[in-house]
């Protein structure tokens, strides 16, 4: 469908916010309009009117890792994903409050689980510096403290309600908190992504006890990036699959091989496919129950037509540890007593190749332990060859968890057409699961 002018301006404003606050991954990609890849069928915050002076209930994604030590925010990449959409509703006069969760809050009751250790004081301040104006802590995300906040709060204003995990009834999705949580408000905007898998009372139960319930910008373009670049990506489509274990990606992998030309495996889940084909793996990570579904996984590549990458050498080590002895070796030669912990010069070539004429990529999963330097090597040039391609046109969208790291690591985050903020909402996206959270919104 034809975007409106309203989508484009907010757009164009989450573009100046997100060069301002240096998160480029966060901008709008040509491949958007050169594909035409319609927004998934669910109500966007820019199809609501008039929303001066409605209070709007944001459920947005600021768990954000602190420095243990200092409390610090280490990362505040969730942080500025959220502030297009705060920012819109800001300049159209509403009062706003923004709700998350942060951390893993433990405890049996509200008094255990509320912890300075966990608590948005942290996002709040930060927010305020992108939002440009103070953003108030509000001392719970539930009942008076709450209704009393919104009643103070002028339009045009934001604020963010403390941690929602500390109340056990979250993670429940226990319907009479969320009708507490939802009754201060006119109306609801899912804008976290990375919680969107999870039917949770802040993510899903509100949503039965508001009347209007619409996708923020960062959903949408999640939705846009992740289904369109499956659904509708231009081909030759290729999908890098890398981790350590084949059986947290199995689902994904199978999914990607139904529906892509190319499909380059990664990681320690090579070595499970190695030992599937009967090849020595040396002390390599090897999944022995999942040795079967590694032969199925191949045998249905080959039935779909899909090429299907192993590396042709391995970087393998004498132990597990960043000043260990390395050698590099053939794929079918890995010696007994040492395991690959990155792919090798030759592999790395081989999967340049592979992309040098892809229209899309999907990446997820590093090819090696690119956190000690003696093993980025393959990660690296897989992030390297994906920001030239970009530039020649194709789109790359990085699908969440460590492959983020790999490229911020690299340099290279704001060469790549999306950067996913979902880890496992990416995943059970990919794998064509539906999400709790986007389910639950109004159908465009």
């Amino acid at each position: 469908r034809k975007i409106p002018t309203t989508f484009i301006m907010a757009r164009s404003v989450a573009l100046v916010l997100a060069l301002a606050a240096s998160a480029s991954a966060f901008a709008p990609s040509t491949w958007v309009s050169r594909r035409g890849v319609s927004l998934e069928a669910k109500k966007s915050v820019e199809d609501v009117k008039d929303l001066k002076g409605k209070k709007v209930l944001v459920r947005c994604d600021l768990n954000v890792p602190c420095d243990k030590e200092t409390g610090e925010i280490s990362d505040d990449t969730r942080i500025r994903a959220s502030v297009p959409t705060l920012k819109f509703l800001l300049d159209k006069k509403a009062k706003v409050a923004a709700c998350s969760h942060m951390g893993r809050p433990k405890g049996d009751t509200y008094e255990e689980r509320k912890n300075d250790k966990f608590s948005l004081g942290v996002a709040a301040a930060r927010m305020s510096d992108y939002i440009g104006s103070e953003v108030k802590l509000c001392s719970d995300c539930v009942g008076e403290p709450v209704e009393k906040m919104m009643k103070e709060l002028k339009e045009g204003e934001l604020c963010i309600l403390e941690n929602t995990r500390f109340h056990m009834e979250e993670e429940k999705n226990n319907d009479e908190f969320a009708k507490k949580m939802a009754a201060p408000f006119d109306l609801f905007v899912n804008d976290a992504f990375g919680t969107a898998h999870r039917a949770h009372a802040s993510t899903e139960g509100v949503t039965k006890h508001l009347k209007t319930s619409v996708a923020g910008f960062l959903l949408a373009k999640e939705l846009k990036f992740l289904d369109g670049a499956i659904n509708e990506g231009e081909k030759p489509l290729a999908a890098i699959v890398g981790g350590s274990k084949v059986s947290s990606k199995i689902t994904v992998l199978t999914s990607l091989i139904e529906k892509c030309n190319k499909v380059i495996i990664g990681g320690g889940m090579v070595f499970t496919f190695l030992a599937a084909k009967g090849i020595s793996t040396g002390s390599s990570l090897v999944e022995e129950d999942f040795i079967e579904t590694a032969k199925e996984a191949m045998a249905l590549a080959e039935a779909k037509g899909c090429e299907f990458i192993l590396p042709e050498d391995i970087v393998v080590a004498d132990k597990f540890a960043p000043d260990a002895k390395t050698k590099v070796v053939k794929a079918t030669e890995i010696p007994d007593g040492w395991m690959g912990l990155d792919n090798g010069p030759e592999a790395t070539k081989s999967v340049q190749a592979a992309l040098s004429d892809c229209k899309t990529v999907i990446w997820n999963g590093p090819m090696g332990v690119f956190e000690f330097d003696a093993f980025a090597a393959g990660t690296l040039g897989v992030a390297q060859t994906l920001a030239e391609i970009t530039k020649t046109g194709a789109c790359t969208v990085i699908g969440g968890g460590d492959s983020v790291a790999a490229v911020e690591k690299a340099g290279l985050a704001d060469q790549m057409s999306h950067i996913s903020t979902g880890g496992g909402a990416s995943l059970e996206l990919l794998e064509g699961k539906v999400l709790p959270g986007v389910a639950a919104l109004e159908e465009a």
